[in-house]
């Protein structure tokens, strides 16, 4: 297993981690697993021996089902993980359930403590912004999560460019703790954080922790032109994340190809593309059974060559969308005359 850097926070973790979003269920969650605790155990105890030392979750996770059960898992290896959660989404049927508000924050962070058994959390990320608080009182908040030593790191989720830049100049301003990495979805089939976001986590030093790398498993080689899952698959119940099917299929197809020749499966090709990407840290990945996390875990091995990883850009790249399309020409022969400077 390799290790990356968290941004700049000098800790260590692996560039691929366990998603916990399988433990649990329930009936809003059991489309995407309903692992109990002795099948969430053979999964931790198979990704520690791997040399996973990331887990994430959230308090949202299968109503809080998610939480408790990596916190059995992990209890009396605590040491070996560091372990990600996350607050924003409604926790009750209160006014005051959800969102960013100190009183929220506080409040869920005590029980996210007590559900996953611990007295800290490694990295606490906020889930999604939340447009009625204001970021200082969120980062106060925050902040003090961290002085009180309940909360090692704070990172942000599902944020655009703007909204992160906003809410690192606000803990510079003031004085109080930033965030230090940013989780967002980021597959083949969706590279729309290139255009902004990764530019910005590049700028800032930001760690990037990609979640569904292999969109929702429709990467995964499961489903294809001839084969896109009965009325009861998830993408066919309700699709999540959202994928342009078309062009996805389009990336699969390259994918066989190149997994074919390599002899290596089609996720694994569709994960260790995501893993070649510079700013990728981590890769959040789920699974079911420890035979379907090592097939994930097989990926950190692959090294894509120059010739693969241009195959699958060109199938794959996003349009060129304004401002950037004026000034094309005048970027690449720019580049071109640095490159032949450097020469």
């Amino acid at each position: 297993m390799k290790y990356n850097l968290l941004g700049n926070t000098g800790v260590m973790i692996s560039e691929i981690g366990l998603g916990t979003m399988t433990f649990g269920g329930g009936e809003m969650w059991g489309a995407f697993g309903s692992l109990g605790v002795k099948e969430a155990e053979r999964l931790v105890d198979h990704a520690l021996d791997a040399g996973v030392n990331f887990f994430d979750t959230a308090n949202a996770y299968a109503e809080g089902q998610s939480e408790e059960i990596l916190g059995k898992t992990l209890k009396s290896k605590r040491h070996q993980a560091i372990i990600a959660t996350k607050v924003r989404a409604r926790m009750g049927p209160g006014p005051n359930d959800l969102g960013l508000s100190r009183l929220h924050i506080i409040r869920q962070v005590e029980e996210s403590l007590r559900r996953l058994e611990t007295d800290y959390i490694d990295l606490y990320q906020i889930h999604n912004p939340d447009q009625l608080t204001d970021w200082e009182e969120t980062l106060r908040a925050l902040d003090d999560l961290v002085r009180s030593g309940k909360v090692r790191y704070i990172g942000s989720s599902n944020m655009q460019g703007w909204e992160i830049m906003k809410a690192r100049g606000i803990s510079a301003l003031r004085g109080l703790e930033a965030f230090k990495s940013s989780q967002s979805y980021y597959s083949l089939a969706a590279r729309e954080i290139e255009r902004e976001m990764i530019p910005v986590l590049n700028d800032q030093k930001m760690g990037l922790i990609v979640w569904s790398p292999l969109s929702g498993g429709f990467l995964s080689g499961k489903y294809t032109r001839d084969n896109q899952g009965g009325a009861d698959d998830r993408h066919n119940k309700a699709s999540f994340p959202p994928v342009d099917k078309e062009k996805a299929f389009r990336i699969v197809d390259v994918l066989s190809d190149i997994a074919a020749e390599r002899e290596a499966t089609v996720a694994q090709i569709a994960l260790a593309w995501v893993l070649n990407q510079q700013t990728v840290t981590s890769i959040i990945v789920g699974a079911r059974s420890p035979e379907q996390l090592t097939n994930n875990l097989d990926a950190s091995g692959i090294l894509l060559t120059e010739a693969e990883l241009s195959r699958l850009d060109e199938v794959s790249r996003l349009p060129i969308e304004y401002p950037k399309w004026p000034f094309l020409e005048d970027n690449d022969s720019i580049v071109r005359k640095h490159s032949a400077i450097a020469r």
